[in-house]
């Protein structure tokens, strides 16, 4: 049997569809190297989208 790699830190699985958009050139470099940077920028899409439902 397969050694389980991934466990996910939420209790609702994320979409299995990706959000993707473009960025000017550096920026992904320097986001990877942002501790956390994934889950930190889940919140800001989080917040984005609270701010604009009011």
């Amino acid at each position: 049997m397969s050694k389980i790699k991934f466990k996910p830190d939420n209790e609702t699985a994320y979409d299995k569809v990706p959000v993707q958009f473009k960025v000017m050139p550096g920026v992904r470099e320097k986001l990877k190297a942002v501790p956390n940077w994934q889950e930190r920028l889940r919140e800001c899409v989080n917040q984005l989208i609270a701010e604009n439902e009011q």
